[in-house]
């Protein structure tokens, strides 16, 4: 439903390229109490208070949502905190994340530890942000009141996660929690590597990526998804694949979604972008796990992708202070696991997109729709009537070269710094207003809270 019987709005933006629900055409946006109201053919002159025209050469584009980010605030502050990580995302048109319930101190594995992050959060939050709830051994009795307390779903991780606050479950341990999950239709999310794998894998010291990819090998991901499948089956739990390295899974995935498992999947950017063939040696900044794989395993990625087997693609933004990088030595056993790319993410996966001869629609699926809709929030991820007015502004042909000292995270490493990229984020707006990174006007978001906004008794939002 588009609303035109009002004339005026609090923000009107038009121009020849508009992505719609219905692709990308010349559109009219009309933004009132920061949802988008109307939206109409180019020419209708809708008028605002503040109106802005599209250059020829942007796109207007829902704001990204990443449900994949580590925060770490508080108690790693010193890594990331809100107000830089939340600044980096609105730099990359990401409007919405979720942040995981590790590598801050506490865990949020507690409501305790989930007010003590919001209460950091509030005043510090420059997107809009949620949380995701933590499951480890022994606290499946706080996962139905963190549920309750507004969390999107919860993780786990089925080896040592690099952090001894969050201590990994066993698989039987993993189906317990999944069997207490469905009682109250929640997502598990799984770090899906197998411990026994990896602990008979060759070792990774040294400063030779090879060594580092033989110590994460596929199998152990494999092994891991397999259980998580079977798991998931036995129980009729949601599950959700993190950080999808290994291609050789996607088989299973498929068949176990043509049985019926209630089965998601996400891959990110560095899995997508980078390749194991050109990580120099001593190139820690390229350390994650699971690892980065093969050329043929990145291109098999993306037929995942293609194919809708992988759902989306999220940054897994895991950053750490540069002595954790271990950077004098480059010895990737030492070395911190994680990549930092939240606000390279867009341009990222367009210039690889694009050589590929896929769309913007495509990638901006993958990257805002498929990650909101995980999430079950109902008026992100889409620029249509009735959602939240959070848009990007894309340059979509324009480039720059990424320069590490000019990126908003905390520490300045990321295995991009120097890579040229394609499309450039001009503009970010979070319901309305534009993003100007003075000014943190996000809001900290609860799975189920209802908004309910009638600025004209015209529209209805129901249930995030």
């Amino acid at each position: 439903m588009t609303d035109t019987t009002h004339n005026s709005y609090d923000l009107v933006i038009r121009g020849n390229r508009v992505l719609t629900t219905a692709g990308i055409a010349p559109r009219e946006v009309g933004v009132r109490d920061g949802v988008v109201i109307a939206l109409v053919p180019l020419g209708n002159n809708l008028s605002g208070t503040e109106v802005i025209e599209l250059a020829d050469d942007e796109t207007l584009i829902p704001g990204l949502v990443d449900s994949h980010v580590h925060v770490n605030e508080p108690g790693r502050t010193e890594w990331e905190g809100f107000a830089s990580a939340t600044r980096a995302a609105a730099a990359g048109g990401v409007t919405t994340i979720i942040d995981m319930p590790l590598n801050s101190i506490p865990a949020t594995v507690n409501v305790d530890a989930l007010e003590l992050k919001r209460s950091v959060a509030v005043d510090q939050a420059y997107v809009d942000v949620g949380f995701w709830g933590g499951a480890i051994p022994g606290n499946t009795s706080d996962l139905r009141p963190l549920h309750d307390d507004g969390v999107f779903g919860f993780k786990c991780f089925l080896l040592h996660s690099g952090v001894d606050e969050f201590p990994p479950l066993d698989p039987d341990e993993m189906e317990k929690d999944m069997r207490e999950l469905t009682s109250f239709d929640a997502l598990m999310l799984v770090h899906a590597e197998d411990s026994r794998t990896i602990d008979r894998a060759p070792t990774a010291q040294g400063d030779h990526y090879n060594k580092f990819l033989a110590s994460r090998p596929r199998g152990a991901e494999n092994l891991a998804i397999a259980e998580v499948i079977e798991r998931a089956r036995w129980t009729g739990a949601k599950a959700h694949i993190l950080h999808l390295s290994s291609s050789d899974a996607l088989p299973m995935i498929a068949s176990a979604r043509r049985d019926g498992v209630k089965l998601s999947v996400e891959t990110c950017p560095h899995y997508l972008t980078l390749m194991a063939e050109e990580i120099p040696n001593g190139g820690t900044a390229y350390k994650c796990c699971p690892p980065i794989r093969e050329a043929s395993n990145r291109e098999k990625l993306w037929e995942g992708l293609r194919d809708g087997v992988i759902d989306c693609i999220v940054s897994d933004h895991s950053p750490s202070t540069l002595d954790l990088k271990d950077l004098e030595n480059g010895d990737f056993a030492v070395a911190w696991g994680g990549v930092s790319s939240l606000q390279l993410g867009l341009s990222l996966i367009w210039t690889e997109a694009r050589k590929r001869g896929i769309s913007l629609e495509q990638v901006v699926h993958w990257m805002s729709t498929a990650p909101a809709e995980l999430v079950q929030l109902h008026h992100k991820g889409k620029l249509a009537p009735g959602y939240d007015a959070d848009f990007a502004i894309f340059a979509a042909d324009d480039a720059y070269v990424v320069d590490v000292k000019k990126l908003k995270h905390k520490n300045p490493i990321t295995p991009y710094d120097g890579r040229a990229l394609s499309g450039v984020v001009r503009r970010t707006f979070l319901r309305g207003h534009e993003l100007d990174g003075i000014t943190p006007t996000g809001k900290l978001l609860r799975r189920g809270e209802i908004t309910v906004e009638r600025p004209h008794g015209d529209i209805d939002l129901d249930v995030h």
